[in-house]
């Protein structure tokens, strides 16, 4: 089951005061945070929406292996409308998407994990009785969220889908946690605990020198779908010669072209994926997912008092 998240992070922060993406909790920032949750519960395309303080936003979480769309609307529009940003990219490319304003960090991977095994084509989870986040969405419900009206935003949309809400009870209180001003953030401190161990697992392939990761993968995977190395490195928040750069290493290691370059037209230069470069992507993909899962099976073992329950 290929596993999308959609993170909303356009907004202004009136309320607050203060960038909240990038406020702290222990050591890492709001939205690392749920980067990190998110990736550690299997969600592997992961789109982040920007609009306010976004290549700040984007710098930040550069090597976060995230997506990165604008909202250039941001100050006029509402979430729903950066909701539907990622949702369009994300249509038709994934299974499930798991969806969460970036200002709700404390929810666990244990919880999306439990929406993942609900099986239900809309779900959101609930604790003492109270709906919070992540909202997840199957491709079904997605082509119809896309199609509505937006009255009254993603709510009012989720509504009128046709799709009934599973509410899936989780006793996890960072479900309804969110910063919208100081006193919340004072109160989500008080809350943050070690709940984040996690196995971190970078795969990398090598030769004289590595040539494969995870970023690479994800180079690839973005210049074949825009046919284009820019706006592939535009996404990432890399430098167009460090992604060539990283393209020439890879070919001149594997002995082979990996992708293909159409000079001029109208339009300009076009890059693909040669047939070479689209099966060592499925194979890195599937690699790294069966190495993913033995991991998450190996911390448990070795590690009970860490693991989540």
């Amino acid at each position: 089951m290929e596993i999308g998240a959609v993170i909303t992070a356009a907004g202004m922060s009136s309320r607050m005061g203060e960038f909240k993406p990038m406020l702290s909790i222990g050591t890492i920032s709001i939205a690392q945070r749920v980067t990190a949750t998110l990736r550690q519960a299997g969600a592997e395309k992961m789109v982040m929406v920007t609009g306010n303080n976004a290549e700040e936003l984007e710098r930040h979480l550069s090597k976060s292996r995230v997506i990165f769309l604008r909202n250039e609307n941001y100050a006029s529009t509402q979430m729903f409308d950066s909701a539907k940003i990622g949702l369009e990219y994300l249509q038709g490319k994934c299974d499930v998407v798991l969806f969460t304003p970036v200002d709700v960090p404390l929810f666990t991977a244990a919880t999306v994990r439990a929406l993942l095994a609900s099986g239900a084509p809309l779900a959101c989870p609930v604790c003492g009785g109270q709906p919070g986040h992540p909202i997840l969405m199957s491709a079904e419900v997605i082509d119809r969220v896309l199609t509505d009206s937006g009255e009254r935003g993603l709510q009012g949309a989720l509504e009128r889908c046709g799709v009934p809400m599973t509410q899936v009870e989780v006793e996890d209180p960072g479900i309804l946690m969110d910063v919208d001003t100081p006193a919340d953030y004072a109160e989500l401190l008080e809350v943050h605990n070690s709940q984040l161990f996690r196995p971190v697992l970078e795969v990398g392939i090598a030769r004289e020198r590595r040539f494969m990761d995870s970023r690479v993968a994800m180079l690839l995977a973005l210049t074949d779908e825009t046919s284009s190395v820019r706006q592939a490195c535009q996404r990432m928040q890399l430098s167009y010669s460090s992604g060539w750069n990283a393209i020439n290493l890879l070919e001149r290691e594997l002995g082979c072209q990996i992708v293909e370059r159409t000079q001029g037209g109208s339009k300009g230069g076009r890059s693909r994926l040669t047939e070479q470069g689209r099966e060592l992507l499925d194979n890195y993909e599937r690699y790294v997912r069966s190495l993913s899962d033995m991991a998450a099976d190996m911390f448990k073992e070795f590690f009970p008092g860490l693991s989540e329950s």
